[in-house]
């Protein structure tokens, strides 16, 4: 699977939020900012990324996923501090 696939159907799950998606075919890094994260603890955010792959994960189609999920505000700090 292609990142750019990852980061569309990210994009199309998640209403108003931007992906970054980089890796190698199987396993891959995600961030994703959206106002959809506000008050959600980490755990939950992750979730909510997980479900937009469906059953691509459990499938093995994609093997590994590093998500990082931000708010805009936590994202805006989180780039000053050159954290990704």
């Amino acid at each position: 699977m292609e990142p750019n696939t990852i980061k569309e159907l990210i994009e199309a799950g998640i209403e108003h939020c931007e992906a970054q998606v980089n890796g190698d075919g199987s396993h891959f890094d995600a961030i994703v900012v959206g106002e959809v994260f506000e008050g959600m603890s980490p755990l939950n955010k992750q979730r909510t990324v997980y479900a937009t792959l469906g059953d691509r994960i459990t499938s093995g189609e994609i093997h590994a996923l590093s998500i990082k999920a931000y708010t805009p505000a936590e994202w805006k700090r989180a780039s000053k501090l050159q954290v990704s």
